[in-house]
C-alpha cells in the first residue's frame, strides 16, 4: 500500500545551526495535515476529527531550534498514527483480519479507543466509517512509526555522544481540566513516571519557570508520561525523558481551536524555559548523584 504521506514528508528534524545543549524536543502530538484518504475514511467533520491534536504545540515550543536544541515534529495527525504509544497496540474490532498474538490488544489505551491507531477521537467520537486492513496499519505504522522513533533515538544518541548524556523534552498539551469551576486544578502537569526517568533537579527547574509566571503545576497526575517518556527516559545511562503537559485554554479556545490572546505569552514562557534549561550544566546528569547546577555565566 501507496503511503499516504508519498507526496510530503510525514514528520520533520528541526536542527539548530548549532547544537549547544544536549536537549532534544518531541512534539508528537501537533500534526496538522490530514491525508485526503483518511479524510475520506472518516465520519467526522473537519472539526471534530481535529479534537485529539495537541494544537500548535510545535509552535509553542518552537524556539527551540534558534536556542540550540533540535526538534522532531509530526505532521501527521495523531487521530492517524500515535507515536506515543507501542508500535502494535492495536484494536482488534476496528480490523478486518484477526489479529494475531503479536499485537498488544488489551492494554488500557486500547481499551479506551485511543491505541497506535485510534479508534475514537476526544469526547469518544468514532473515527472510521469501516474497518481497516492490516495492510493500512503496516503502512502506517511500518513505514512511519518505525522512521520516527529512529529519527528520535537518533537525536538523542547524537547528544549522548557529544556530551555524554541526553535529555528528552516531550511536549504535549491537555483539554481543560476540572471544567466545572474547581480551582485547585492543574494548568501544567509535569510527567516523569514518578520519578523515574530524569534527575528531580531538572524537574524541579521546570515546574520553578511555571510556577514563577503564576501557573498551577502537578506532576504525573492525571499524566505520568507516555511511551516515549517511559521508553527513552534511563537516568542510569545517561538519557532523562519528561513530558509536559500545558492545558490548552492557557492558549487557544478549546472549541474553534483558534489561538486566543494567551498564545503569545505562552510561547514567550515557553520561550524563557527553553532558554533556562539550555543554559543549565546538564554534564551533571551524566553520573551519579543525579544533581545539576547552573553553567558559569
Amino acid at each position: 500500500m501507496r503511503s499516504d504521506y508519498w507526496d510530503q514528508p510525514a514528520f520533520e528534524t528541526i536542527r539548530p545551526r548549532r547544537m549547544v545543549a544536549p536537549i532534544v524536543f518531541n512534539s508528537p502530538h501537533s500534526g496538522r495535515n490530514y491525508p485526503a484518504r483518511f479524510l475520506a475514511m472518516t465520519r467526522l467533520d473537519h472539526l471534530s476529527i481535529r479534537q485529539s491534536e495537541d494544537a500548535f504545540v510545535d509552535e509553542l515550543f518552537g524556539r527551540a531550534p534558534h536556542l540550540g536544541a533540535p526538534m522532531l515534529r509530526a505532521h501527521f495527525p495523531r487521530a492517524y498514527l500515535d507515536v506515543n504509544r507501542e508500535p502494535w497496540e492495536l484494536d482488534p474490532t476496528m480490523f478486518v483480519e484477526p489479529l494475531s498474538d503479536r499485537f498488544n490488544t488489551t492494554s488500557p489505551r486500547v481499551a479506551a479507543g485511543l491505541g497506535t491507531l485510534a479508534k475514537v477521537v476526544a469526547e469518544n467520537k468514532p473515527i472510521y466509517r469501516d474497518r481497516l486492513t492490516l495492510d493500512d496499519a503496516r503502512m502506517r505504522i511500518e513505514g512511519i512509526y518505525h522512521p520516527y522513533h529512529a529519527a528520535l533515538q537518533n537525536l538523542l544518541s547524537e547528544a549522548a555522544t557529544g556530551f555524554g548524556v541526553a535529555v528528552l523534552i516531550d511536549c504535549h498539551s491537555m483539554p481543560r481540566l476540572g471544567r466545572n469551576g474547581e480551582k485547585a486544578t492543574p494548568d501544567i502537569v509535569l510527567g516523569d513516571r514518578y520519578g523515574t526517568t530524569c534527575a528531580t533537579g531538572l524537574i524541579d527547574l521546570v515546574e520553578t519557570v511555571f510556577t514563577a509566571a503564576g501557573l498551577r503545576v502537578a506532576r504525573n497526575r492525571p499524566y505520568a508520561g507516555g511511551f516515549c517518556t517511559r521508553s527513552y527516559g534511563r537516568p542510569q545511562h545517561g538519557v532523562h525523558a519528561l513530558q509536559i503537559e500545558v492545558s490548552r485554554h492557557l492558549y487557544m479556545n478549546e472549541t474553534t481551536l483558534e489561538k486566543n490572546s494567551g498564545f503569545e505569552p505562552m510561547r514567550q514562557l515557553i520561550g524563557g524555559l527553553i532558554h533556562a534549561l539550555v543554559g543549565l550544566d546538564l554534564i551533571a546528569l551524566a553520573a551519579p548523584p543525579m544533581t545539576l547546577g547552573r553553567a558559569a555565566e
